[in-house]
C-alpha cells in the first residue's frame, strides 16, 4: 500500500524541499556536525535524561519513587514496542524514501535506511516514546525530552531521509503506543518496583544512600487498664 503521496506538488513534498534545502546553504562541516548529532548526539542526550531523572527519583519519598521509576522503566520498553508495532506497518505502507522518489534532494551522510522505507520514521518513533515516557515520570524532564525528540524529527528531514509525514507519524505511534498502554504497565510494573525497593542490595536503584523507605510497622500492644489494675 502506497497510498501516502510521493510526489507532485503537495504540502509534504514542498516541506521535505524546503527544509532539506537549508543544507545547500550551510557549510560542509555544519552538515557533519549535524550528522553526527542526530546519529548519536540526540540519541545519547536521551538517555543521558533518561538517567538525570531516575537519579532525581531516587530522593522521592516511597509511593512517587515507585510510580516514577515505573515510568522510567516502562519508558524504554514502550519504546521498543512501538518500534516493534513500525515494523508491519512500515511493511504495509510501503512508501519508498524521499531520495529514490525525487531528484534535487541534498542527501547527507547517513541517509537511507537498508529496507528503503519511510514511513514511519523509526528514530521518531524512538524519541518520542522515550521522552513521553519520561513525561509520566517528570513533567520539566519530559518537556526536555519532547524538545530533542522534536529535533531529531527536524534533522531526519533535513537529512532528506524522511518526509514530514513520516515523522509526525512517528511521533503518534510512539505518544500512543507508550501513552495507551501506560496504565497496564504502570500496574504491573510499580510493585514489582516495590519489591527491588525493599531489597537491602538491590534497593540502591530505586532509593538514595541513606534514605529507607517506609515498611509497615506493628503496633505493640497496649497493656489493658484491668492489666494496670492487676
Amino acid at each position: 500500500m502506497a497510498g501516502l503521496t510521493t510526489g507532485g506538488p503537495n504540502v509534504d513534498v514542498s516541506l521535505l524541499y524546503g527544509i532539506n534545502g537549508l543544507a545547500r546553504q550551510t557549510p560542509d562541516w555544519f552538515d557533519r556536525g549535524v550528522s553526527l548529532l542526530g546519529a548519536y548526539g540526540l540519541p545519547l542526550a536521551c538517555v543521558l535524561l533518561v538517567l538525570w531523572c531516575w537519579r532525581g527519583a531516587r530522593r522521592q519519598d516511597e509511593t512517587t519513587a515507585a510510580e516514577s521509576f515505573a515510568a522510567l522503566v516502562w519508558a524504554p520498553l514502550g519504546a521498543a514496542v512501538a518500534l516493534l508495532v513500525n515494523v508491519p506497518l512500515r511493511e504495509f505502507v510501503a512508501r519508498p524514501r524521499p531520495s529514490l522518489q525525487h531528484d534535487g534532494l541534498q542527501v547527507l551522510p547517513g541517509a537511507g535506511g537498508a529496507d528503503g522505507l519511510s514511513f514511519v520514521s523509526g528514530h521518531a518513533t524512538l524519541t518520542m516514546a522515550l521522552a513521553v515516557g519520561v513525561f509520566l515520570a517528570n513533567r520539566r524532564l519530559g518537556l526536555v525530552g519532547i524538545g530533542l525528540a522534536l529535533a531529531e524529527g527536524l534533522y531526519r528531514v533535513f537529512l532528506g531521509e524522511h518526509y514530514p509525514t513520516d515523522v509526525i507519524g512517528g511521533f503518534a505511534l510512539g505518544t500512543a503506543v507508550v501513552l495507551l498502554l501506560a496504565p497496564l504497565a504502570m500496574a504491573a510494573l510499580a510493585p514489582l518496583v516495590r519489591v527491588v525497593a525493599r531489597s537491602p542490595r538491590a534497593g540502591r536503584l530505586v532509593r538514595a544512600r541513606g534514605r529507607v523507605l517506609a515498611r509497615p510497622v506493628e503496633l505493640e500492644r497496649r497493656p489493658a487498664e484491668s492489666d494496670l489494675a492487676a
